[in-house]
């Protein structure tokens, strides 16, 4: 029993092998080989709904060796790990023939007389319940399971029988008006992530706030379109690539004869836009890699990394290492590989960026960061990745991709837009799911109130469950109708299919 406090007038505590038996050897009806009957793998049973899906049929001749065995009326309850903890449990109801096979995950509780099979459920789907038995689990790490002995030690509080049905209708009343809540709930989050997509959309169509050229016009004033933006990154990205040139060759104690030497420079690629839409005015095509150059992490031992509020971004290195880069200004960084493959980060301080990760080691002060992150993470690198076992991103990738690019000016004024809808996108996700998180927790407290005998009225007219107990067990004793006692454990191989 997993509650201490004391039971309403009318119940009793029964020990659970007394009103169910635990893990029966077969379904009481008697099947010939080509019986169709319900197959119920592990994936067939909900978490923590109860619910079951039964459609999956296949005949009896290929089910009922190697599976568990069960009937219309049993609670199946799973015993490895994560199932349990998860709250896979379910009553098996409009089994084929009456009848089902399923994983050997389950613990099988056949309810006897005394106890309705939705009550039983319901209390094996309480989270206290849950807990004590994965205090309980044996096995070794990834295989651990409830043993049959922890349910044969379990007690239970048991109504009245009248007072059962009352308390499941209540129960299931209850979670049906939560599952309505949390199906709301679910809907406004997809709503929002349409919203958000929507923003982000509109933001890089030039459709989230007036132009640039809007405004100059009706402000009767001049603007520097994109196009000249693009042209001045470009002359001064060369303009550094010469003047790192010039310090080797001076370092070398070179002196340049002519200029020869600057046909070296490789100009970063025009996109091909030959396909795009029109763009709005004073925007322009451009690519990643003629704002950007791009830089991984460099070898760093484990050992020498600064733990502590400086980020890692990229995720882990191979061989027990990292491959690490510290950036310490903002920086616009893309996961490169497996897990992290396309994902777009925008560092707002110092960070480590490991070698799953490129970062623009590149970008003159008029790169406004924000608004690359907006476009870029719209591209879906993740979906575009190259790479036949784990998904890979590279250089080419990035410098190949067609951003529609606006003024300066109006790169920021449409990251600001974007950061103030999608905040109050972000805050309302928040309260929905605190308010998701509020119905799981109302759930459980439901399930607590149930068994403390709190959620409906007792009938002090009705009978006992004490009484109830008794009279079965001598109904049982005179017509020698005990529960038949398992005739040894199954050897059956272990399954989750």
């Amino acid at each position: 029993m997993i509650s201490d406090k004391p039971l309403p007038p009318g119940w009793t505590e029964a020990a659970l092998p007394d009103i169910a038996e635990v893990n029966p050897p077969n379904p009481s009806s008697l099947l010939t080989d080509d019986t169709l009957v319900s197959f119920v793998p592990m994936a067939a049973v909900e978490a923590l709904s109860g619910r079951l899906d039964a459609s999956n049929i296949q005949p009896w001749n290929r089910v009922k060796k190697g599976y568990t065995r069960f009937q219309d009326g049993d609670v199946l309850f799973a015993k490895i790990t994560p199932s349990m903890e998860n709250g896979k449990a379910a009553v098996a109801r409009n089994l084929s023939k009456g009848v089902g096979a399923g994983s050997t995950e389950f613990h099988v509780l056949r309810p006897g007389p005394a106890l309705q099979p939705e009550l039983l459920l319901h209390y094996l789907l309480q989270e206290g319940f849950r807990k004590a038995a994965r205090a309980r689990m044996t096995g070794t790490a990834g295989q651990l399971r409830v043993p049959s002995r922890f349910l044969d030690e379990q007690t239970v509080p048991l109504p009245p029988r009248l007072e059962q049905h009352r308390v499941v209708e209540a129960i299931e009343s209850y979670f049906t008006r939560l599952d309505d809540a949390v199906a709301t709930l679910e809907r406004v989050q997809r709503n929002l992530k349409r919203y958000r997509a929507s923003v982000l959309k509109a933001a890089v169509e030039g459709r989230l706030v007036p132009t640039e050229a809007e405004l100059a016009r009706a402000e009767d004033r001049d603007y520097e379109p994109a196009s000249a933006l693009l042209e001045r990154i470009l002359a001064e990205r060369r303009r550094l690539w010469e003047e790192a040139e010039l310090a080797k060759m001076k370092a070398k104690g070179k002196v340049p004869k002519d200029d020869k030497w600057k046909a070296k420079y490789g100009e970063p690629l025009a996109p091909d836009a030959s396909d795009s839409p029109e763009l709005p005015e004073g925007w322009c095509w451009a690519s990643p890699g003629q704002f950007f150059s791009w830089s991984s992490g460099e070898f760093l031992p484990k050992k020498a990394q600064k733990q502590g509020a400086v980020p890692v971004l990229g995720g882990n290195g191979v061989n027990g290492f990292h491959d690490l880069a510290l950036v310490i200004e903002p920086t616009l960084v893309v996961g490169r590989v497996g897990a992290q493959c396309g994902n777009i980060h925008l560092t707002d301080g110092p960070a480590w960026i490991t070698d799953n990760a490129i970062y623009a080691s590149e970008g003159g002060e008029v790169a406004v960061l924000p608004f690359w992150r907006i476009v870029m993470s719209l591209k879906h690198l993740n979906a575009n990745a190259g790479g036949t076992g784990q998904p890979y991103v590279n250089q080419k990738h990035l410098n190949d991709l067609v951003v529609a690019l606006p003024p300066e000016a109006e790169q920021r004024r449409i990251v600001a837009a974007v950061e103030t809808l999608v905040s109050v996108a972000d805050h309302m996700s928040e309260t929905l799911k605190s308010n998701a998180e509020q119905c799981t927790r109302l759930r459980q407290s439901i399930l607590k109130w149930a068994f403390e005998g709190r959620l409906v009225d007792q009938d002090l007219s009705e009978e006992p469950a004490s009484v109830l107990l008794t009279r079965i067990h001598a109904e049982r004793q005179s017509s020698n109708g005990n529960p038949p006692k398992p005739r040894g454990r199954r050897n059956a191989k272990s399954t989750n299919s």
